[in-house]
């Protein structure tokens, strides 16, 4: 599982990069990774499991999120049923720095840009609006876009119908710092997600104390490192819970050892319990 770094190029013409897709869920791309351009996600319709920074969740019906300057976060068609559809637009932090910098009508979008650190998900009203002005945009020219972009902005901004998803502002920089340590602590998940896994073995994969490694995973990604393998697993178990497994069977599959605690964890990170996700309730 590894962290990549993701190479964004704007559009022709455009300081934006807009990407409309529209495929099968077995082609899309849905890698843990991050980029110096904020992003705003909006899924048209379906479900599918949000990952972004250290929070994990399902969403129905569509979503709309704002992702900050380098905050790691899974494409959306993670768990997602087909057909997927989704709009993508991205944009350079040095233009957006420029505008709020160079016009004081931005105030409303520099504050919404401060809170993207955390990552926004917004719901009722403002995602239907926002959606409605986006899929318009598919058929504008590049300059259209742009004006159409900040408007959309600014509605987000103006929003108070919106829920902040990691209580703690994702530092960038500490996870491009370490981010070789943190691929193999991922990776080590990764490959042993279904069997106990001892944090005094993960601490001596990355050759310091445990104590060290409680601190610096917790400080790095603020969850502790039992609540990522937490909701690893139960990232698994979305997954498993599609297929033809009893519960029982995906909860031991995804190295719980015990299917009331499977059932408590799943339904504190996904909101529901194992049956109605699976009945897709």
């Amino acid at each position: 599982m590894k962290i990549h770094f993701e190479i964004v190029k704007p559009d022709e013409a455009s300081s934006l990069r807009f990407l409309y897709q529209n495929q099968p869920i077995h082609e899309f791309v849905w890698e843990y990774h991050y980029h110096p351009e904020y992003e705003l996600v909006c899924v048209i319709s379906g479900g599918g499991t949000r990952h972004v920074g250290s929070h994990i969740s399902m969403y129905e019906d569509g979503d709309l999120v704002l992702i900050g300057s380098n905050v790691p976060h899974s494409g959306f068609g993670l768990n997602a049923r087909d057909p997927h559809e989704e709009i993508v637009i991205q944009i350079r932090p040095e233009v957006m720095q420029q505008w709020i910098s160079d016009f004081p009508e931005m105030q409303t979008i520099a504050t919404l840009v401060e809170r993207s650190k955390h990552g926004i998900k917004f719901n009722g009203a403002v995602k239907e609006e926002v959606k409605d002005i986006l899929i318009k945009m598919k058929e504008m020219s590049p300059f259209e876009r742009t004006i159409n972009f900040l408007q959309v902005l600014h509605i987000m901004g103006d929003s108070k119908d919106y829920q902040i998803l990691n209580e703690k502002a994702i530092i960038a920089d500490l996870v491009d710092k370490h981010r070789s340590r943190l691929q193999k602590i991922f990776t080590y998940v990764e490959h042993y997600y279904h069997e106990e896994i001892e944090i005094e073995t993960v601490a001596e994969l990355v050759s310091i104390s445990v104590p060290s490694f409680c601190n610096y995973f917790k400080k790095t990604t603020h969850i502790t490192f039992t609540e990522f393998v937490n909701r690893y697993r139960i990232q698994k178990a979305c997954l498993f819970l599609q297929q033809d497994k009893t519960i029982a069977q995906v909860c031991f599959e995804c190295g719980f050892n015990n299917v009331t605690y499977f059932n408590k964890i799943f339904k504190k990170i996904i909101n529901k319990t194992p049956s109605d996700f699976r009945r897709g309730k």
